[in-house]
């Protein structure tokens, strides 16, 4: 073997040890989350019944009487979700089809670097877009609204999550080959059909994992619901009352001057255990439909 040979093969090895390093670092980086909520989740719940916690709706912990029932916060967080999906999702597969089949390069190529600048906003400059624009315009159409609303906070958190859905989405329609649609407009299919019968369900697997990936982001967003949404755990599923969402919480404790021995310190590890568990399962589901819908687009083709 020649001394070139010798260190091409030390380099590959050198390599693969660097790789497997750094998936070690992410494997070893989960273990250290899961840990962590767990041993000060266990905690939590040596001093609050898991009865109190899962099966009652009044969330007071940081006033007396305290209560732990964690229901205001879920449905405060899967109602802006909800919101955020209902608006992000659909403009931003919108986005991506205009992109792909009808604008001129010239156009895409404008378009998706500015959709990508978007992306990189920082979150709490959302947050004062809602209660400086958005609020206020809201308040001219329903003056029943409160300052604080989910309205507010579900609307800027679909705008931030367009950019993620329409970059994705527009990569896989681009990945879906000529050829395939070639063949339609060869049966003499309008373009119309072609987007709708052969393209979309072509990319379906990757515009559901852009789905996916952006409903997570809402579902985990910090700031610009804490700027836009408030802080009123509430179980309401009316988008024009305050609510406050699981990070949410978390932001306000941990911000604040709570012993790390209190219960309420304790109480963000288990509502951060709660949305690690909804966003864990959220992605195993979503993932088992992915494979579901690959195979069955791939049996359709052959």
């Amino acid at each position: 073997m020649t001394a070139h040979n010798l260190a091409v093969k030390a380099q590959e090895q050198a390599a693969k040890i660097i790789l497997a390093a750094f998936a070690l670092i992410s494997v070893l980086t989960t273990i250290g989350i899961i840990f962590t909520l767990s041993s000060e989740t266990l905690a939590f719940f040596s001093e609050v019944s898991l009865r109190e916690f899962f099966l009652t709706s009044e969330w007071s912990p940081l006033l007396d009487p305290r209560h732990f029932g964690t229901w205001p916060l879920i449905s405060g967080t899967f109602l802006i979700t909800f919101g955020a999906g209902i608006i992000g999702l659909p403009l931003g597969i919108l986005i991506a089809i205009y992109l792909n089949e009808f604008a001129p390069k010239s156009v895409a190529k404008a378009v998706k670097p500015i959709m990508e600048i978007l992306a990189g906003v920082p979150t709490i400059v959302y947050g004062f877009f809602a209660i400086t624009v958005v609020t206020p315009f809201l308040r001219t159409l329903v003056p029943d609204i409160e300052v604080f609303n989910a309205l507010s906070g579900a609307i800027v958190v679909g705008i931030m999550i367009v950019p993620m859905v329409s970059s994705l989405c527009d990569d896989a329609i681009k990945g879906v080959p000529n050829a395939i649609k070639d063949g339609g407009y060869a049966l003499g299919a309008t373009k119309f059909e072609i987007i709708t019968h052969i393209t979309i369900p072509a990319a379906s697997s990757g515009i559901l994992a852009a789905f996916i990936l952006a409903l997570s982001r809402a579902l985990g967003e910090t700031m610009a619901v804490t700027l836009a949404a408030g802080s009123t755990p509430k179980l309401t599923l009316s988008f024009f009352e305050s609510i406050q969402t699981m990070t949410a919480y978390i932001v306000q404790v941990s911000m604040g001057d709570i012993p790390h021995t209190s219960i309420e310190y304790k109480s963000i590890f288990a509502v951060g255990s709660v949305l690690f568990v909804f966003t864990f399962g959220f992605n195993i589901v979503a993932n088992l439909v992915i494979k579901r819908m690959r195979r069955m687009w791939t049996s359709e083709i052959n």
